[in-house]
């Protein structure tokens, strides 16, 4: 027997909840795909100074949100189907699964706000090794492609716009020729790291956010209509 008046309410409301769950994990996976091949990003994190490699917890973190968003579809798949059919199992599998994405959501979260600057702060520190080692050996070339890249890449020059403008003889080997002409007021690489991954940690917390309060609905109205069902099956 199915079940009737506001609890049927609830079942295609969990329904429409779980298809925006849904695409939210396809969006979420086009994000982390994006954010993975984004040329800014690739250019700098797959430098190599040396034996050295770019930092790749960035990546790490990528490779997680891929893994979310194709659990998420998964998961918004099963809920659906499970509403729709009014199975008991499949919603109590379904809200099993969320309390696991929630926590590992939580978890995520809070690991990524305590080192939400590590990332950039391990690109600068590659950044000024593969700039110090430029100004230190003129026939290291690796070093000098490194840091041309950075420049290149996110239209900066030099760690600070001062030592630009104090050292005309680096700058004249290691910058484009546009950077030069406006040597004085271009942004530092600094700087311009500190934008570059700012600004993409932004996009995913306001993605997380929304997520994560569309998966506190589901819990509430999955769990409603798996004792709705339970009980309406005993008539």
């Amino acid at each position: 027997m199915g079940v009737e008046g506001c609890t049927k309410c609830i079942k295609y409301v969990l329904f429409v909840f779980n298809f925006i769950f849904w695409l939210a994990g396809g969006i979420i996976l086009g994000v982390a795909l994006w954010l993975r091949h984004d040329s800014q990003t690739t250019n700098i994190l797959y430098l190599q100074l040396g034996d050295k490699q770019a930092p790749n917890t960035f990546y790490i973190g990528i490779y997680i949100l891929i893994a979310v968003g194709a659990v998420m579809m998964f998961v918004g798949f099963l809920g659906c189907y499970g509403a729709i059919q009014e199975s008991q199992c499949l919603l109590g599998t379904f809200f099993t699964c969320l309390v696991i994405l929630f926590a590992c959501e939580v978890a995520a979260g809070i690991w990524g706000f305590v080192n939400r600057d590590q990332i950039a702060k391990d690109v600068k520190q590659f950044y000024d090794q593969a700039f110090q080692q430029a100004l230190m050996d003129s026939d290291s070339n690796n070093a000098k492609a490194v840091v041309k890249t950075f420049h290149e890449t996110l239209d900066c020059c030099g760690p600070d716009t001062i030592t630009g403008a104090m050292m005309p003889l680096w700058s004249h080997e290691l910058c484009t020729k546009s950077l030069l002409q406006n040597l004085g007021q271009s942004a530092s690489c600094h700087k311009k790291i500190d934008e570059l991954f700012s600004g993409k940690l932004y996009l995913i917390g306001i993605a997380a956010i929304v997520v994560a309060v569309i998966m506190i609905f589901e819990m509430i109205l999955s769990m409603v209509l798996c004792c709705s069902i339970r009980n309406s099956s005993v008539y």
